[in-house]
């Protein structure tokens, strides 16, 4: 998870911190010492460190802090905000042209998981109501405009190939100079990248940018690749003048050093996350969201926001209604755990909730592939059983358990837990019950 090895250093310190009833001037300089050793071993940039440190130091030893009755939070409260700051302060928009298309470049090296993203980005921008073009312009590597068109077409997003050029700034010139702004009013487009920044790349990019004059160049970044990362943007950016980054596999890097360092090295905003495998796994980044994550205080707001991506506001009130008329079956249990499951994996989820610890989590035995189970076991019966799962006996289990790749005693589990859960929910219905098991009105 990212920044796992990080917010367990920084738990472990303020901790400490906030087990002394005052803290002294020593006191902070011992913590900031263990601050900084955190920071480098996470590969934070030295300097940005450094600089971290000085500031964080002169707001902590501040009288307003040292003789305040709970200086440990005030400190914590330093590092956070400064962390914002370290971050980007705050979220960096996209940028949109006021004359259709806006046209976003993405530029990066080979195996950052440029083709990925550009349809993530598709994707992203789809659900905010835009109607994106993704273009594929890497003619060097073997199926890289193929690619682009499978993780398309599983997103529902048109792609324009070009099999029969091999000029990537005329493929991108013409795609925007030929679009039809009727039906595009994004238009992005997936470049070739290259082993490391060499004049070769740089030239090609240089001249499709003048070509195309993009609204944005987002430059992708591998966040596992750590330092390299950070000067990988310097390079892009000396050249092209990039306008945002996007840092994918961000949660497999626990150190999370390039992070929090590219913004204030490069001068470039974070503007995106690539946050897990899934096609629908990347997010807007807010500086402010991912400090708290790093200290463990949760990202409530960013969970709420999946939430509402997952769940529609009228089907919400369809679902009420049968909750409270008693016709909830198993259909519409299966729709909601499908929805919960699109929010991400439950440890993506419950490492948002504050206060959860992430090192836990890696040692947590969740069952990642019951829902898969529970879902296959509910796509084996027949409609007439979903709508009335008592009517489900042994023979028909045996049936459903063959169907479903389980056992008839994880048939028998999951009827038990929806009986279990639909008796619950009659007592919900009804206020004497619940006046009963301690709610007021």
């Amino acid at each position: 998870m990212a920044f796992e090895s990080l917010g367990d250093r920084l738990s472990g310190i303020f901790k400490k911190l906030k087990g002394h009833g005052k803290v002294s001037e020593k006191d902070v300089k011992a913590a900031m010492r263990e601050i900084k050793l955190a920071l480098l071993e996470a590969d934070v940039n030295y300097k940005v460190v450094k600089d971290f440190e000085k500031t964080v130091y002169e707001k902590a030893i501040g009288s307003e802090v040292l003789e305040s009755l709970t200086p440990g939070q005030q400190i914590i409260k330093i590092v956070r905000d400064e962390l914002t700051v370290l971050m980007g302060g705050e979220n960096a928009k996209l940028s949109v042209s006021s004359k259709p298309p806006t046209v976003i470049m993405m530029v990066g090296l080979n195996g950052a998981g440029k083709t990925t993203t550009t349809a993530k980005l598709g994707g992203l921008l789809k659900k905010q109501g835009k109607r994106p073009l993704l273009v594929g312009c890497d003619v060097y590597r073997p199926a890289a405009i193929k690619q682009l068109e499978v993780v398309g077409g599983q997103l529902g997003i048109p792609v324009l190939a070009r099999y029969d050029e091999q000029d990537p700034v005329k493929i991108a010139k013409d795609a925007v100079a030929t679009c039809d702004i009727s039906l595009y009013d994004t238009v992005i487009l997936d470049t070739a990248g290259r082993l490391h920044v060499n004049e070769e790349l740089m030239d090609e990019l240089e001249r499709m940018k003048d070509a195309v004059s993009p609204t944005e160049i987002l430059l992708v970044v591998d966040a596992m690749t750590g330092q390299d990362a950070v000067h990988v943007a310097e390079g892009f950016n000396e050249k092209l003048g990039v306008t945002g980054i996007v840092m994918t596999k961000l949660d497999g890097d626990t150190r999370g050093g390039a992070a929090l360092s590219v913004r204030q090295v490069t001068g470039c905003p974070i503007k995106f996350v690539g946050m897990g495998e899934k096609l629908t796994d990347l997010e807007v980044f807010y500086p402010d969201r991912m400090a708290s994550r790093i200290l463990g205080m949760g990202d409530v707001l960013t969970l709420i926001d999946k939430a509402q991506e997952a769940f529609d506001e009228k089907q919400a009130e369809e679902l009420e209604a049968k909750l409270m008329e008693d016709r909830f079956d198993l259909n519409d249990f299966l729709e909601q755990m499908e929805k919960v499951s699109k929010m991400g994996s439950m440890k993506q989820i419950l490492g948002m909730l504050p206060g959860v610890n992430a090192s836990a989590l890696e040692n947590a035995e969740i069952d990642e592939g019951k829902t898969k189970r529970t879902a296959a076991i509910i796509k084996s019966m027949t409609p007439k059983e979903r709508r009335n799962p008592k009517i489900i006996n042994f023979s028909r289990k045996k049936r459903i358990a063959a169907g479903s790749g389980t056992t008839v005693t994880e048939v028998n589990t999951l009827l038990k837990s929806f009986e279990a859960m639909q008796k619950m929910m009659k007592q919900f219905k009804d206020p004497k019950k619940l006046k009963r098991m301690g709610f007021k009105f």
